[in-house]
């Protein structure tokens, strides 16, 4: 089935800034609250957003076997489970709605007033309900740097590094939107030249720049999916930081991997841009520096060309740009994720989120944490306030942004937007 709705050259009648991150080519899904305090499946054109329950209610999407209350919930779950044909169908309707030339809504005052929104009137929720959520350690540059700091440049990677993309398990319950803040942890830290560990909240709060992908009802348990039919069930992809508590992590990790120190808050951007609007930006990844095993050898692009920017903003001071990288970066991809994720048997379900892994680029300035970019706290970061970082302080605002771009059109993300609050007092 063809994707119309990526088509470079239409226009919509809805009035769109040229920068814009939504374009009529993206067409988003999210979840959020109106201005009438009830809560909708909903879509982006520009700066406005679209309910697409009162579009369905309105009869739009007349011909697409679709649930009365599909998009009358409070979670992307079942939209998502719906599949790959559904999204495109749905998503292709959009974009014909809001063609410039279709005056069916255009023209309807009446219906355009219980569909479309200005975003200061919604407030964007969690788009799904997770139900599982994975992250991956899957950019080389990353994992050279890290191991480097801790094991030394001849064993930075360690051996199965480069045969299997490395995952550990996460904890759903504390990923959240864009706009909720995030509180500095407690936990245990063994101090420099300490011999008893001490209880107190984190000193080395650091973001993690990933993106995270949306998987569908994807295998029974016990089935593999193979890695070149794993994008079939991959709904989307979001702006992720995986909120990291260094000097947790550094006591607690071995021998079973990170725990306390990652799961106190994760952050999403609120829009899941799919699949089907990236086809235009993909491109080839690194070449593997060793043989894969063939669960892992996949044909065609499966990369994909997204900027990244990191920026971080005292309070009540402007933001600083402190990181510039790619998604393009990953030695492993999401085919790869996904396949070697479901090799065992392993059932994914509608909703659940796999993390990139932290993605640093080749040069200092791409790199994806405080950790690299200050390494170790070496080399610290000057705010535009003239203040410096080693890592996050108290009441600091980290923003991810991210966007594709080529000569016709520019797909973003959004921007994931959270602010570090001090430990609560124990």
């Amino acid at each position: 089935m063809p994707i119309t709705a990526n088509d470079p050259n239409r226009k919509t009648w809805l009035e769109t800034n040229p920068d814009t991150d939504f374009p009529i080519q993206n067409i988003p899904f999210g979840v959020f609250l109106t201005r009438d305090d009830i809560i909708t499946i909903g879509t982006r054109i520009g700066d406005y957003a679209i309910d697409l329950g009162a579009l369905h209610q309105l009869g739009y999407f007349k011909g697409i076997d679709l649930t009365d209350d599909i998009f009358l919930q409070d979670t992307l779950n079942d939209f998502i489970s719906d599949g790959r044909k559904t999204w495109r169908l749905v998503r292709n309707r959009i974009a014909d709605i809001f063609d410039k030339e279709n005056p069916e809504l255009r023209d309807n005052e009446n219906h355009r007033k219980h569909i479309l929104f200005t975003m200061d009137e919604i407030e964007m929720q969690l788009p799904v309900q997770v139900g599982d959520y994975t992250d991956f350690y899957s950019s080389k540059e990353h994992a050279t740097n890290v191991g480097t700091m801790f094991r030394g440049k001849e064993n930075a990677l360690m051996p199965n590094w480069l045969h299997i993309p490395v995952g550990y398990h996460g904890r759903s319950s504390s990923i959240i939107p864009s706009g909720i803040n995030a509180r500095r942890p407690w936990g245990q830290t063994m101090p420099e030249g300490a011999t008893e560990p001490v209880f107190g909240p984190s000193k080395l709060v650091d973001f993690e720049l990933e993106m995270a992908f949306i998987t569908t009802d994807a295998n029974a348990l016990g089935e593999p999916i193979p890695v070149n039919e794993a994008e079939d069930y991959i709904f989307g992809l979001v702006l992720f930081n995986d909120w990291s508590a260094r000097d947790i992590q550094k006591w607690e990790y071995v021998p079973l991997g990170p725990f306390l120190a990652k799961n106190f808050a994760s952050s999403i951007s609120p829009w899941i841009v799919t699949l089907d609007a990236l086809q235009p930006y993909k491109v080839e990844g690194p070449k593997p520096e060793r043989e894969q095993l063939p669960y892992l050898q996949y044909k065609g692009k499966k990369s994909y060309d997204i900027n990244l920017e990191v920026y971080i903003a005292p309070e009540n001071a402007a933001e600083t740009k402190v990181s510039t990288s790619n998604f393009k970066y990953m030695y492993w991809n999401m085919a790869q994720q996904l396949a070697h994720h479901t090799v065992n048997g392993c059932n994914v379900n509608s909703g659940d989120m796999m993390g990139s892994g932290t993605i640093s680029g080749p040069t200092p300035d791409s790199y994806g944490s405080m950790l690299e970019l200050t390494w170790r706290g070496a080399k610290p970061i000057t705010l535009s306030d003239g203040t410096e970082r080693k890592f996050i302080n108290d009441n600091d605002t980290v923003i991810l942004r991210g966007y594709c771009k080529n000569d016709k059109v520019r797909i973003g993300f959004g921007e994931c937007r959270t602010k570090l609050l001090p430990a609560i007092k124990q």
